[in-house]
């Protein structure tokens, strides 16, 4: 039985430009390489700004009211923090949360924050995070959450390739 999240998420693949879905690369195999590269070996900026379609998807199924962790730029939500108002330092009390952390050494705490918020003070959560399930992060918090494995590769907001990993959509609902 094909649910509704399923035909919206079919509907959302069928309307990428490259006709195979939000996750395959565009690209040769050495400019996706090369990306890869660039990428896994830079420290200078680890944000990865979401596709719309990726956000409209998910802002469905949960209303979203704030973006604690953006750029101006790249907010997906009216209320948002940027770097400079640190979302880590704010409350997210009552709040559907959409949060897409930057994915450098500070994803751990965002992580926790994410977990927090939504045990102690009634905040959705849901993280778009890179599917490290290795890391400690990931067993202390992520798999406290309902976690999702979308299909395939993202291919981030502005963007030349596909990420070179996979991600994860993570969901921390509020305790009743």
């Amino acid at each position: 039985m094909e649910t509704s999240s399923q035909t919206t998420m079919d509907a959302i693949e069928a309307q990428t430009p490259d006709g195979v879905g939000l996750g395959a690369p565009p690209c040769s195999a050495s400019s996706y390489a090369a990306h890869s590269r660039r990428v896994m070996s830079s420290s200078v900026d680890m944000t990865w700004a979401t596709p719309q379609e990726w956000f409209n998807y998910l802002d469905l199924e949960f209303d979203f009211t704030l973006d604690p962790c953006c750029h101006h730029e790249t907010a997906k939500c009216k209320k948002h923090y940027t770097p400079e108002e640190d979302g880590l330092a704010q409350s997210w009390q009552d709040e559907r949360v959409f949060m897409n952390p930057p994915y450098g050494r500070a994803l751990g705490t965002w992580m926790k924050k994410a977990y927090e918020e939504a045990r102690d003070n009634g905040a959705l959560v849901v993280a778009f995070v890179p599917a490290r399930v290795d890391t400690e992060w990931w067993h202390r918090y992520a798999v406290k959450g309902e976690v999702r494995f979308p299909k395939g590769r993202v291919k981030f907001a502005g963007a030349d390739a596909s990420a070179p990993f996979p991600v994860a959509v993570v969901v921390f609902r509020p305790r009743l």
